[in-house]
């Protein structure tokens, strides 16, 4: 067996793989909550709830219309994000002219009743949701077996992030969602529904946290509370890569998953604030974020 700074090769490169996955995850989830904030200035707390009904909405898929994984990944996004328009259309619409504070406890007590709206009917046991059989399995790399399904989740997490951030950046689209943001009546002057455009992007943002609920679904139980272990560190993550910045979401979501893998092989004691920590560090040297606007 092979050693790299005196620790088993194995043992390293499967925590970078586990950190990978993390990253994975902190990204899309910490990208829709940018794309929400960037674009329409809500701090939106529920955004953990709504990870979890996109995992749920991937097992009730399969437990009653019998309707497998691959067409999950399409239909989970489009169902929750339809519900997240209801969302913004009924109650976050109103609070955009209020202080950020008024829709961080809106959407705080969201989650609260959506999670405990599932834990009464499901429970807080978890329940299975079994990893599609085209990636069952696991591919030897020569230093270590790599499982399929998380190597797919991975690329899927990463393919998706670099698209959204292509849209945002890149097209007209992202042009003028981002010129809405800057100066709503101006754009409207030019013929474009403002309104809708900002209903559409939270429906887009809730999207993306319910197509990484889907994600996740077979590697962590599918249970209320998977929203809320994750919110706490992508709100982190949030914050160091820079509010509402898309590019420093991404970067920033898979490097400290990296960083928080590498930290459980150095010292485990640590993995579980190290995130708390470079934040702590991030706010002190650079307060608007390594990526965020000076």
């Amino acid at each position: 067996m092979f050693m790299i700074f005196g620790i088993p090769g194995p043992l390293l490169f499967g925590q970078l793989l586990l950190g990978l996955i993390n990253g994975a995850f902190y990204a899309l989830l910490s990208l829709g909550l940018a794309v929400i904030f960037g674009l329409l200035n809500i701090v939106n707390f529920a955004h953990g709830a709504l990870f979890m009904m996109g995992a749920f909405c991937a097992w009730m898929l399969l437990e009653y219309l019998g309707i497998g994984y691959w067409w999950s990944l399409l239909l989970a996004p489009i169902i929750i994000g339809a519900f997240g328009i209801v969302l913004e259309k009924v109650l976050i619409s109103r609070l955009y002219k209020l202080d950020h504070l008024y829709g961080l406890l809106l959407t705080f007590g969201l989650a609260m009743v959506i999670e405990g709206l599932f834990r009464n009917q499901y429970g807080s046991s978890g329940l299975p949701y079994r990893i599609p059989p085209s990636l069952q399995g696991a591919t030897d790399l020569g230093f270590m077996f790599m499982p399929n399904y998380r190597g797919w989740v991975v690329v899927a997490a990463a393919i998706v992030c670099f698209v959204t951030w292509a849209v945002i950046e890149r097209t007209r689209l992202g042009a003028m969602l981002r010129a809405a943001t800057e100066n709503a009546p101006l754009v409207q002057s030019f013929g474009v529904n403002v309104p809708r455009m900002v209903t559409l992007t939270y429906g887009a943002g809730v999207g993306l946290a319910a197509f990484a609920g889907v994600l996740a679904a077979p590697i962590y139980s599918v249970n209320p509370n998977m929203g809320s272990n994750f919110i706490i560190v992508v709100f982190a993550v949030v914050v160091i890569g820079g509010m509402g910045s898309i590019l420093g979401s991404i970067l920033t979501g898979f490097g400290l998953g990296i960083v928080e893998g590498l930290t459980k092989v150095f010292y485990p004691q640590a993995s579980s604030t190290v995130i708390f920590v470079v934040m702590a560090i991030v706010l002190l040297l650079r307060p608007n974020g390594l990526f965020g606007r000076v």
